[in-house]
């Protein structure tokens, strides 16, 4: 009788961790980055150490939106060439529901009244957010939304690609 109740017992947890398995391989398929936002942050990454260009979009000079424009459009995704048209496009995400690939959108300097940086979502490692864009002062870099800066700036996040 105690054998039984004891199989008996073991099925039923044996089952049990094996459903909640299920439900934690599911979700985590949900939250998988999209093959195409891979590419374009390969892409936008190709770019670090370009100098800083207005309006540039090649090797010998880039700006922000003409970074995130040609990352675009290497996947044939194609976006409005300034930072402020591009903030019109997407969806918006929440900062805790930021992914790889999303762009984040920022007001810098006193006198900016609209959109006037934008960069691209390289990364998210735990709280920290990683964006690629191309600075003025220091062209194609890779900057963290946590620093000082660009926690003042930052506006919202908008997700371009489907999950």
């Amino acid at each position: 009788m105690k054998t039984k109740v004891f199989l008996l017992i073991s099925l039923l947890i044996s089952l049990t961790s094996c459903g909640s398995l299920k439900k934690s391989n599911s979700s985590h398929r949900k939250s998988s980055i999209n093959p195409k936002a891979i590419r374009i942050v390969q892409h936008a990454k190709s770019y670090i150490g370009t100098r800083y260009k207005y309006g540039g979009t090649t090797k010998r000079g880039m700006d922000c939106s003409g970074l995130v424009y040609t990352s675009f459009g290497k996947e044939n995704i194609v976006l409005p060439r300034t930072s402020a048209a591009m903030s019109t496009k997407g969806k918006p995400v929440k900062r805790q529901h930021i992914k790889k690939g999303d762009l984040v959108f920022f007001k810098t300097g006193k006198s900016f009244k609209r959109i006037n940086h934008v960069g691209v979502v390289s990364k998210v490692s735990e709280n920290t957010i990683f964006f690629i864009h191309s600075s003025s002062s220091k062209g194609v870099i890779e900057s963290s939304l946590s620093t000082n800066y660009w926690a003042k700036s930052f506006r919202y996040a908008k997700r371009i690609l489907p999950l």
